[in-house]
């Protein structure tokens, strides 16, 4: 056998045992520098170290704790409610609101999980109340937050740019398109089969002023992904710079404005986002040390020169990826994925001819895409297990919402400008 089947077998192996996918890589790859023998094993600290210590990567824990803030301090309910009210009073109502207010929160948190675990808390319960079917609701939820990595600020995209030194700028802008797409889709399945799901589910006309009054209490959560895009698009702060400005900005509107923050709950907040943080890096920095024992026995050397070989349209070899990170995403988390495969498949799309930042969308819109697919969809489990439900019923609740978002890649794919718009306009 070769390293790589060894290495492949090893950490397969270990998250079959249930072994975390960070622990798993590293195990494995410690495994194959024992058999090899040869190596000096400060590599595998040198490797993971070097892999998480960016600046740029800075971004992942404040705007992690960016989120959690604004959900503690009280904005999350408020987006929710300002949901219900544009869209509450209509069949289908408080399944639509669901969807708008995923991706309202999208442009604060950036993380799919955190979104479907704060969201699916206050929504899945209210839509299981009026008669929905917990499956239902749980599928619902758990797609309409898939958008979260989509729109900015979004983490997978950060790790995107720095694996292929783009502009995380021109992958932000590039994600609002193609997220309010998935958006737009999610509605139209919501609204067709919530009103299948709760036919008795009552509406009516909503009072005078109720949008204004809504509008007017979210107002400063509105703002946040404004804030964020302006200020990085007219060059005031870098990403990093932006992240911490978004936690300085969610304490003042939790704490002062709101005054729904106090100590109690900033710390569980810092709690939270520390955890999420550090399960994110530990990936992070263990797949970069896969990306090394990768280049180390030639394997993207000789991948490319087998596709290369063999492909010879940049639209095939987009779609011959899409159906490789459709199947990799079932079973591999979104951030882990990306550090593992982008170093393989982006020299290949450049010597294709394929615009780096469409490239990025593609890959990112797609791995998410594997958060709600069945069996380790993690925001289908998730949302599951707040449901109630048990996941052989959630999977396949989630067919029509998993349908709805490949047809939306399938769009994305084909038409470069959903993503190469706005940056374009951007650069003038």
């Amino acid at each position: 056998m070769t390293l790589v089947e060894i290495l492949l077998i090893l950490i397969l192996g270990l998250m079959a045992i249930a072994v975390p996918i960070g622990f798993a890589v590293i195990a494995g790859v410690v495994g194959v520098l024992l058999w090899v023998g040869d190596i000096n094993l400060m590599v595998v600290p040198q490797s993971i170290f070097g892999g998480i210590d960016g600046f740029t990567l800075l971004a992942i824990p404040f705007f992690l704790l960016a989120g959690s803030l604004m959900t503690a301090g009280g904005m999350t309910r408020r987006l929710l409610e300002l949901a219900d009210a544009m869209l509450g009073h209509k069949p289908g109502g408080l399944a639509m609101s669901g969807v708008v207010a995923s991706t309202l929160f999208a442009g604060i948190s950036g993380s799919a999980v955190a979104d479907t675990s704060a969201l699916g808390r206050i929504m899945i319960p209210a839509m299981v109340k009026v008669g929905h079917r917990p499956a239902f609701a749980a599928s619902l939820i758990a797609a309409a937050n898939v958008v979260a990595p989509v729109i900015p600020p979004s983490i997978p995209f950060i790790v995107m740019g720095v694996l292929t030194n783009q502009s995380i700028t021109n992958l932000f802008l590039a994600g609002v398109i193609p997220g309010l797409l998935y958006t737009v889709a999610m509605l139209w399945i919501a609204r067709r089969l919530a009103i299948r799901d709760a036919p008795a589910v009552r509406t009516g006309k909503r009072p005078p002023g109720t949008v204004r009054r809504a509008l007017a209490r979210a107002a400063f959560a509105l703002l946040m992904p404004v804030f964020i895009l302006v200020g990085i698009r007219m060059g005031v702060f870098n990403i990093t710079e932006c992240s911490g400005v978004a936690v300085v900005y969610a304490l003042f509107v939790g704490g002062v404005v709101h005054r729904e923050l106090d100590l109690k709950r900033i710390y569980a907040a810092l709690v939270s986002a520390g955890r999420s943080t550090a399960v994110i890096m530990i990936v992070v920095g263990a797949a970069k040390l896969f990306s090394w024992l990768l280049a180390y026995t030639g394997v993207p050397q000789a991948v490319s020169a087998f596709v290369l070989a063999n492909v010879s349209d940049a639209l095939v070899f987009l779609l011959v990826v899409n159906v490789l990170l459709l199947i990799i995403g079932m079973f591999l988390e979104a951030n882990a994925a990306l550090v593992m495969l982008v170093p393989v498949l982006y020299p290949i799309a450049l010597a294709l001819g394929v615009d780096p930042v469409h490239f990025g969308v593609v890959v990112v819109l797609n791995l998410c895409i594997g958060l709600i697919t069945p069996p380790v969809g993690l925001c289908l489990n998730i949302a599951c297990m707040i449901a109630r439900s048990p996941l052989e019923r959630g999977s396949v609740a989630i067919l029509p919402f998993l349908a709805a978002a490949l047809a939306v890649l399938l769009l994305v794919t084909l038409v470069p400008q959903a993503s190469l718009l706005l940056p374009g306009l951007a650069a003038g």
